[in-house]
């Protein structure tokens, strides 16, 4: 566990693994994603993420960073830590990126709440397409969009917060123009509440 962790116990070693397992992303989107750390601070972490094998370094013009396969293992352990500290309290109101919204749908993602429903959606935020798949009681959000999605839900990252963990209703920020559903809308409108945010123990 002490080696595990010299290598990525940093706090925002974690993060940028979080950021990453969506896919790819440059060194600016990253900036974009963790704005709380400094340019020093994430190039350092990236470099010692990069020693560590856990993030490798592509070049296809601009740069971008991957996971590398011994990263994408950290996935479960990511979301087993999220789990955990999801009961505490939110005591912040920061913008969260997309990655770390997407995160949030997979550690507060209730079985209870889904019961039987099998589907396959598209969540488009801020214009990144990603896949969403319930069945048996499971989710799993991946980036790239579905083949035939039984519904579309298209919107930004703060009228997502709104309707997963503010409360806000699907058919009303609809007609706000906040979010656009294509599809079968009862459907996505189900899908926005089955990630209820668990109580503190």
């Amino acid at each position: 566990m002490a080696r595990a962790l010299n290598l990525v116990g940093d706090r925002w070693a974690l993060l940028v693994v979080r950021e990453l397992l969506f896919g790819p992303k440059r060194f600016t989107d990253l900036r974009a994603g963790l704005p709380a750390a400094s340019q020093n601070v994430l190039s350092h972490r990236l470099r010692e993420l990069e020693a560590a094998d856990v993030v490798r370094r592509r070049a296809t013009g601009a740069p971008v960073y991957e996971l590398t396969r011994r990263g994408a293992r950290l996935r479960p352990v990511l979301l087993e830590l999220a789990r955990w500290g999801s009961a505490t309290p939110v005591g912040s109101t920061a913008e969260l990126s997309v990655a770390a919204l997407l995160f949030a749908l997979l550690t507060t993602f209730s079985p209870d709440r889904a019961g039987d429903l099998r589907g396959t959606f598209e969540l488009r935020v801020d214009d990144e397409p990603f896949r969403v798949a319930v069945d048996g009681g499971r989710v799993d959000v991946v980036a790239g969009a579905p083949a035939e999605p039984d519904a579309v839900v298209d919107t930004d990252r703060a009228t997502l917060r709104e309707l997963v963990f503010g409360g806000a209703g699907l058919p009303d920020a609809v007609a706000a123009g906040r979010a656009r559903v294509a599809g079968d809308e009862q459907a996505a409108a189900r899908l926005l509440t089955l990630f209820p945010r668990p109580a503190a123990d």
